[in-house]
C-alpha cells in the first residue's frame, strides 16, 4: 500500500481482490490508476461473472460450491475464482452482515 499512495496510483474507490489459492496464502490484487514502480503489475481480463453471498467467512466452502454450480447452470467452464472481502471481520461483527462477492472467470 506504502508503494501505491508515494506512486499516487490509488483509484478513489478502491478495489482488493484476493485469489485464495491455498489453505495458509493468498494472492492479494489491488486496483491501481497507473503503474507502480517496484510492485509487481498484472491486468486481469476477460468474462466474469459475479455473486453476492452473505454470512459468516466460515461459509466459504459453501460458497464456492454454490458459484461453481452457478457457473456450470450457465454452461461455462470456471478458470479462476477471485474474492472481494466488502469489510474486515470487525467491520462485519459491528454492522452485523457480512457481504462477499465472488468473481468467476469463465
Amino acid at each position: 500500500m506504502a508503494r501505491i499512495e508515494q506512486a499516487g496510483a490509488l483509484n478513489d474507490a478502491p478495489i482488493m481482490l484476493s485469489d485464495e489459492n491455498s489453505l495458509f496464502g493468498s494472492e492479494i490484487y489491488i486496483a491501481v490508476s497507473q503503474p507502480v514502480p517496484g510492485a509487481d503489475m498484472v491486468k486481469l481480463s476477460g468474462t466474469f461473472l459475479s455473486k453476492v453471498y452473505e454470512g459468516s467467512f466460515n461459509r466459504i466452502g459453501a460458497w464456492v460450491k454454490d458459484m461453481d454450480a452457478y457457473v456450470k447452470a450457465g454452461k461455462n467452464t470456471l478458470k479462476k475464482l477471485y474474492f472481494f472481502y466488502t469489510m474486515c471481520p470487525s467491520c462485519a461483527k459491528h454492522y452485523g452482515k457480512n457481504y462477499v462477492v465472488l468473481m468467476a472467470q469463465v
